[in-house]
């Protein structure tokens, strides 16, 4: 028998109780500072609306998407539209969300799928859904998370630079950090979780730029640290 295995299981249990407590009081500070009550920057009326508005913001800032879909979502105002798109013409009404030869592809056919297979509904399973072209969990977690308010972690860039700065993974797979991000925040957190660091990342922990100074997450902060 080995007699350092329960000194080994309390350190454990000790490391694990520090990291709650840690997780919960940056969770609170970020509550007070941004609330829990933020939506979506993505706007949209309807399920399949945000499915299309979160396939345009790959590589692209949900600002521009929002002009975008502001006159996109007039001109194809259902589904059936969007499945009977032109492919051309959507690549040139889609052009300045970049990589606009795949985004209109993927959403052409995601719209046949939901169209012929669905009957214009958008399912809400994460594996109906990731069963879309151009659907990932990412994608997939915002309509689950913003539409069907079921708990689910999206892991954007923002959400996977500034959750690894914090110390809450040390991974770099999406994927691996989504279940990470499951593992230490409460599930009444998961959802607000993306967007409050989404609106972090943008006003004070900027990728090339954090403005450290205005931080109040400064004492969890592996880079800072350093």
């Amino acid at each position: 028998m080995n007699d350092n295995t329960p000194k080994k299981e309390n350190r454990q249990e000790k490391e694990i109780i520090m990291a709650s407590k840690r997780t919960k009081e940056i969770l609170e500070i970020l509550d007070e500072q941004y609330s829990v009550d933020l939506e979506c920057a993505l706007e949209h009326e309807t399920a399949w609306q945000l499915l299309i508005a979160t396939i345009l913001s790959a590589q692209c800032t949900d600002a521009r998407v929002n002009i975008v879909t502001k006159d996109l979502f007039q001109k194809y105002p259902s589904i059936e539209a969007f499945a009977k798109a032109d492919l051309s013409e959507l690549e040139q009404d889609i052009h300045s969300t970049g990589f606009y030869h795949n985004k209109a592809k993927n959403i052409i056919a995601c719209c046949k799928k939901l169209h012929f297979e669905y009957g214009d509904e958008v399912p809400r399973s994460i594996e109906e859904l990731t069963g879309l072209p151009g659907v990932g969990r990412k994608t997939a977690n915002v309509v689950r998370g913003n539409i069907f308010h079921d708990p689910s972690v999206v892991v954007d860039t923002h959400v996977k630079r500034i959750s690894k700065r914090l110390g809450l993974t040390k991974e770099e797979d999406p994927v691996k950090i989504e279940f990470d991000l499951m593992k230490a925040l409460p599930k009444d957190h998961w959802i607000s979780w993306n967007i409050q660091i989404i609106t972090f990342g943008r006003e004070i922990c900027k990728a090339q730029r954090p403005e450290c100074e205005k931080c109040r997450l400064t004492k969890y902060c592996k880079q800072y640290s350093k």
